[in-house]
């Protein structure tokens, strides 16, 4: 899941906790609002009352003090407006036939559903009656007895509930669209970073990001482009030293090849020539055997020096350094093809132009293409081999070579191979600052390695 939708639903998560809570809190409160409600229209129906107490004790004629109230006119549209939507009040001592005075409760709320109306009684409990009397200093007077009305409290706290509620989806709708721009809109610079980052994984690790306001991302920043320089610095350093190894190891290689020659070649000719004198004077003596002994000897030393000659060939300096690039590879198809008539067919194609490629760049395309077709041609059984080689110009002037083969194979047990030949190409394509790829192909494997060209 994306970080902002993360944060979004944390956020939304949080919203509804507080909503929860503050529901539960409204409802405790509408609830106990009936009581508090039921407690002042006592007190206020006292007050009231006793005013008409002591009045009526000012202008009582023979009536006793005991008899003074309830009179007719407590029970007037001026003691209701007293007495509190949903509470009933009534005077004790009580006269015969004697009614509660209640508030009006009608559209007091909605009718709470009957799950709602069980549970909150159940968890906040019932509504207790209020006593107060009427005049504190005169216990004769009598009392007044405020009851609450349960189902109006039930009623009063859902209608509460669904004002809340109306409220909170609104706030919850605002806090997630507002939150969501102002999440994105903080976390977009990320986007930048992770293109820089996908950029050093490509090998272009010098990448320059735009200052951040925040100081965070500020401090990413500065350490993906410190790491970048590092990376850059490391691989040039790695390059450079590559090189230097390939340049001591082509040094290595020449200098055993002037050995080969001078001292196996030499000895090799010498054997030969005495095989040959050897043949011919066991042929004058007529000694058959002898002169059998020295033909053999005469052909294991022309193997020798077949093998001898082969193995120069690839330890001299590439023929690119004397013919070009495209003659070189030219004259390493026809030399494979001119070996053995059994041997697969091998198709060169050359496209782009090649004239002007020479130095390292020349000699590791050149190393490229005749490890692959070494490779193709003694380590499998391949009917048909395809060197490729194309030069894509333009801002990314590089050098694309290719070998496929029909051979078989198992393309990511010969990518983790550590073979000294791949190893060795390897090495020369990252020296140059390249790639070098391992895939399957139709029925093989196919080997393409990218040089850059550009300095």
């Amino acid at each position: 899941m994306r970080l902002v939708l993360q944060l979004v639903a944390r956020l939304l998560l949080i919203v509804v906790l507080c909503l929860g809570a503050a529901t539960v809190w409204a409802t405790f409160d509408a609830y106990r609002s009936v009581d508090r409600a039921t407690a002042a229209s006592a007190q206020r129906v006292a007050q009231a009352l006793q005013a008409l107490y002591w009045r009526e004790l000012l202008l009582r004629s023979s009536r006793a003090r005991e008899h003074l109230l309830p009179v007719p006119d407590w029970r007037t549209l001026e003691t209701m407006k007293l007495i509190s939507p949903g509470v009933c009040v009534e005077f004790q001592p009580a006269v015969a036939f004697e009614k509660p005075l209640c508030g009006q409760s009608e559209g007091l709320g909605k009718a709470a559903p009957r799950w709602f109306a069980a549970i909150v009684p159940t968890f906040l409990g019932s509504h207790a009656e209020v006593i107060r009397p009427v005049s504190p200093r005169a216990a004769a007077a009598g009392t007044v007895v405020a009851t609450p009305d349960g189902a109006a409290a039930v009623s009063l706290a859902w209608e509460y509930i669904l004002n809340v509620i109306d409220v909170a989806l609104l706030m919850a709708a605002a806090i997630a669209l507002l939150a969501s721009l102002a999440i994105a809109h903080a976390l977009a610079p990320a986007r930048t970073i992770v293109t820089a980052l996908q950029r050093m994984a490509r090998g272009q690790y010098r990448t320059k990001l735009p200052r951040f306001r925040s100081m965070e991302l500020a401090m990413i920043g500065s350490a993906v482009g410190e790491l970048g320089n590092r990376l850059e610095e490391a691989t040039e350093q790695r390059a450079a030293l590559t090189r230097r190894l390939i340049e001591i190891r082509d040094d290595e290689r020449r200098a055993l090849a002037r050995e080969l020659h001078d001292e196996f070649g030499q000895n090799l000719s010498a054997i030969l020539a005495f095989a040959n004198t050897i043949e011919t004077a066991s042929t004058k003596d007529r000694s058959t055997g002898i002169a059998q002994d020295a033909r053999m000897i005469s052909q294991a030393t022309h193997h020798l020096m077949a093998s001898l000659r082969d193995a120069l060939k690839r330890l001299r300096n590439p023929l690119p350094e004397e013919l070009g690039l495209e003659a070189s590879l030219v004259n390493l198809v026809d030399s494979w093809r001119s070996q053995s008539a059994a041997r697969p067919t091998i198709q060169l194609d050359l496209r782009g132009d090649l004239t002007d490629i020479s130095g390292s760049a020349a000699n590791t395309a050149y190393r490229v293409a005749q490890e692959c077709l070494t490779n193709a041609l003694r380590h499998g059984a391949a009917r048909e081999i395809s060197l490729r080689v194309e030069r894509r110009a333009g801002e990314d002037d590089a050098l694309l070579i290719r070998v496929e083969d029909d051979g078989g194979g198992d393309a990511a047990r010969v990518a983790q191979s550590a073979g000294f030949g791949l190893t060795g190409i390897r090495e020369r394509v990252t020296a140059a600052g390249g790639s070098l790829s391992i895939l399957p192909a139709r029925g093989g494997l196919s080997v393409a390695a990218t040089i850059p060209l550009a300095a």
